[in-house]
């Protein structure tokens, strides 16, 4: 039985992994994109410099996504649900992180006065697909941190 119950949360670490890398993935696909979109627009040095910054960024949230992941699959189970919390503390920051980031470009390109509006709804629109992704990855470390304090208490 608790052979089974280990073997479960392996899975469904495992599984989590997958899903993050391939949101990670996904991410950074579309940093590329909006960049791309930038530099067809043609803009100034300062644009620039906030997309390198921001790529950076998410250069930095990968490494320590990665340090997470190497942590649990070392762990216990109950460091991996303090691992857990922690992750979705990073999700949280994450999408602060890169909401902010695109409110300082509108204002950028307000003050510019390149009011490109198929540009801005891009932008919007990669945001929100941003968001979407990250309250997903959210919701899934809470269900299996849910699963986890269950199993739990069925052990004891």
């Amino acid at each position: 039985m608790m052979m089974m119950m280990m073997m479960m949360m392996k899975m469904m670490m495992m599984m989590i992994m997958m899903m993050m890398t391939i949101m990670m993935m996904m991410m950074m696909s579309m940093m590329m994109m909006m960049m791309m979109m930038m530099m067809s627009m043609m803009m100034t040095m300062k644009m620039m410099i906030m997309m390198m910054t921001m790529k950076m960024m998410m250069m930095v949230m990968m490494m320590m996504m990665m340090t997470m992941m190497m942590m649990m699959m070392m762990m216990t189970t109950m460091k991996m649900m303090m691992v857990m919390m922690m992750m979705s503390m990073m999700m949280m920051m994450m999408m602060m992180m890169t909401v902010m980031m695109m409110m300082r470009m509108m204002m950028v390109m307000m003050m510019m006065n390149m009011m490109m509006m198929i540009t801005m709804t891009m932008m919007m629109m990669m945001t929100m697909m941003m968001m979407m992704m990250m309250m997903m990855m959210k919701m899934m470390m809470m269900m299996v941190i849910m699963i986890m304090m269950t199993i739990m208490m069925m052990m004891m």
